[in-house]
């Protein structure tokens, strides 16, 4: 069993990252924790792994966890097995085994004389047959890291594991092979993903946001819907408190209204009644005191009532505003956009492409491109934009298509924010319609002036995609190259969402199941493997 008792931590800066946080994890649950980047969700990851250390709170576990960090750069001086931590176990051993029987060589095994067995049974369940402990970090892939920290699992045999992004480094047949062994394992897990058909597989989501930690039971589909009652709950909250906003001021309306003419009358009978001037004057001082009271009173309840609707609304960004509005494409659906037989690209070490492909592209079309890593995918999609001649002849009608991968590098970081989206306003939008569309796409005053390297992955897609609503012009052919990688969960509904309102065609790259199935792919293109360069 895991436990953390009001957990708080620190910035470095001294900033409140989390406060007083608290939850228990029992054995064998297989735990999400998910919530907006930013939220703390890598760092808690590792407060509970013990590589850093909370300002406050303590944190009891009945056994030691193994961590799989989402970065690898750490290690690349590193040999697998010292990445592993099984160096000092794997040289004992061979000591040991040489005739070398000290008492520093028995305690550094201690009794694990299996250490070597498990290690290269790890590694081939992984697919790194061809590596050995000895090879440096630095030689493998980001894929091939994340394998090795995968077969750390085998190795070390924890109860409780911890995964920050996993899947991030994986092409589609490490992700299935890494969905199997989340589905058969009994051990305990904590991951930190935003691929959502991973987060299928678990049975407690726990939600980390500034106001703490919330947990939902059951997978991500239904914490989906957990969310979609309670953002419908505060819609209908919404425009009650707008409805109450209404009536308030129009029942301070007609109050002051009748006082006013209460005191009018009041004034008017004083007057028949021949009351004194000094009297009068105080009359009419506490009939102006009277008013004023009423309508600080009504003033009051109207701006808390404002001040609730405020905090409501930011609470839910419009996504019906977060859509690439584009008019449409003149070319009609189906038209053909693009045609090639047998198209090919050398670099000079051999053709890059190792199967004779017949592409064609159809206007509207929303075609996913699958193969592995070194199929040759990045080539053929330069190809189709024109960026690579190849070695055959292909017919194109393409005038207008929009690249965009997963670094988001249309954005120019040496631009602030409001000149980002003025370099795409070709069509002569005023200032104020421009900062309109930015406030769409939740980028307020404050945002304006920043920089766009100071972005993260989210907002640099956010500003994206409201560029591209500023240009207006509807490109023929959108390709999206692994445009979820680098996205937090609600960001990528953001991109989703805009996506699904453009009728153009779509060439999308990704190992996201979860994407291409909620933007409705309809065609597969498959690259084999083998191919020479990527």
């Amino acid at each position: 069993m895991l436990t953390l008792h009001h957990i708080s931590y620190l910035h470095p800066d001294k900033e409140l990252l989390f406060d007083q946080l608290g939850f228990s994890i029992q054995n064998g649950q297989k735990v999400a924790l998910i919530g907006n980047n930013g939220s703390g969700k890598s760092t808690l990851l590792k407060i509970i792994a013990g590589q850093l250390t909370p300002a406050a709170g303590a944190i009891k576990s009945d056994s030691v966890p193994y961590y799989i960090p989402q970065v690898f750069g750490q290690y690349n001086h590193l040999t697998i097995a010292q990445a592993l931590g099984v160096q000092d176990r794997l040289q004992a051993l061979h000591s040991i085994l040489a005739g070398d029987v000290s008492e520093a060589n028995m305690d550094a095994l201690n009794d694990d004389w299996t250490i070597e067995e498990r290690c290269a049974e790890a590694l081939a369940q992984w697919g790194l047959s061809d590596f050995n402990m000895n090879q440096g970090m630095d030689t493998l892939s980001g894929g091939q890291k994340m394998k090795v920290f995968l077969a750390g699992i085998h190795i070390h045999q924890p109860e409780l594991v911890l995964m920050d992004e996993p899947g991030n480094h994986l092409d589609i047949a490490g992700r299935d092979q890494l969905y199997d062994f989340i589905c058969q394992t009994s051990k305990t897990l904590i991951i930190v993903s935003h691929d959502r058909k991973l987060l299928n597989l678990l049975n407690i989501m726990l939600e980390l946001n500034a106001g703490g930690i919330t947990t939902y039971g059951g997978n991500y589909d239904f914490y989906k819907r957990q969310k979609q009652i309670a953002d419908q709950a505060l819609q209908d909250h919404l425009q009650s408190r707008e409805k109450a906003l209404r009536k308030a001021k129009e029942k301070e309306r007609e109050t002051i209204e009748r006082q006013q003419k209460l005191d009018a009358r009041g004034k008017g009978k004083q007057e028949k009644a021949g009351v004194a001037r000094i009297m009068m004057n105080t009359l009419r001082n506490q009939a102006e005191s009277s008013t004023s009271k009423l309508k600080a009173a009504h003033t009051d309840k109207i701006n808390g009532i404002s001040q609730e609707l405020q905090q409501l609304r930011s609470a839910m960004p419009d996504m019906d505003q977060m859509k690439l509005g584009f008019d449409d494409s003149d070319l009609h659906k189906g038209k053909l956009l693009f045609k090639a037989e047998g198209p090919n690209f050398s670099y000079g070490r051999g053709a890059v492409l190792n199967q004779h492909l017949n592409l064609s592209l159809l206007s509207g079309e929303r075609v996913a491109l699958n193969g592995p890593n070194g199929s040759g995918k990045t080539t053929l999609i330069r190809i189709i934009l024109g960026d690579l001649k190849p070695d055959q002849e292909v017919y194109s009608a393409i005038r207008h298509a929009v690249y965009i991968d997963q670094e988001y590098s249309l954005i120019d970081n040496s631009l602030k924010v409001y000149e980002q989206a003025q370099q795409f306003n070709t069509g002569a939008l005023q200032e104020h319609e421009i900062k309109i569309r930015l406030n769409w796409f939740l980028f307020g005053k404050d945002d304006w002036n920043k920089s766009c390297t100071a972005l993260s992955g989210g907002e640099r897609m956010r500003l994206l995609l409201c560029c591209l609503t500023i240009s207006d012009q509807s490109p023929d052919l959108i390709v999206l190259d692994e445009p979820t990688n680098n996205l937090d969960i609600q960001n990528i509904e953001i991109l989703t969402h805009a996506v699904n309102q453009y009728n153009g065609t779509l060439l999308v790259v990704s190992h996201d199941a979860y994407f291409l199935e909620e933007i409705g792919i309809t065609r597969r293109i498959e690259l084999g493997r083998n191919a020479i360069d990527d």
